[in-house]
């Protein structure tokens, strides 16, 4: 795996970093988005909480993650696909928080809907929460 994630990051220009390669593979691990909190929580603070937001936002920067709105108020992060990049994320899909389990996952196959706005509007980007219950916990409570 580290193997891996050193080519990873070498497509978008970054050296291997233990911080960086232990956050990148929780992102592959995972198929929802973490917070910071989420992430701190999960590498049992072996990295200062400086270092992981400087991290998260240098994988922001280059397009390896995007950030995620959800109702908690704070921001979350989810692994791009492979069409983002350092100028521009192209993240225009479905976010959907399962109200059971509270976990939050990109619907990719989602497309958000155009929206227009008046004159003298540019969109820069576009975020769609839908809230409900998970295939995972609806097929549990069956």
């Amino acid at each position: 795996m580290q193997t891996q994630i050193k080519t990873y990051l070498k497509e978008f220009d970054l050296r291997l970093t233990n911080c960086r390669g232990d956050i990148l593979s929780l992102f592959m691990d995972k198929g929802f988005a973490l917070s910071h909190s989420d992430i701190e929580e999960k590498i049992n603070e072996s990295y200062d909480r400086v270092t992981v937001y400087r991290t998260l936002k240098t994988f922001v920067d280059k397009g390896i993650i995007h950030k995620v709105l959800d109702d908690s108020g704070s921001a979350k992060y989810a692994l791009c696909r492979d069409d983002c990049n350092a100028e521009k994320h192209n993240h225009e899909h479905v976010h959907f928080k399962c109200l059971q389990c509270g976990l939050t996952t990109c619907l990719e196959q989602v497309i958000v809907p155009e929206i227009r706005l008046p004159s003298g509007y540019e969109s820069l980007e576009t975020n769609l929460l839908v809230q409900g219950i998970c295939n995972s916990c609806s097929n549990h409570s069956n």
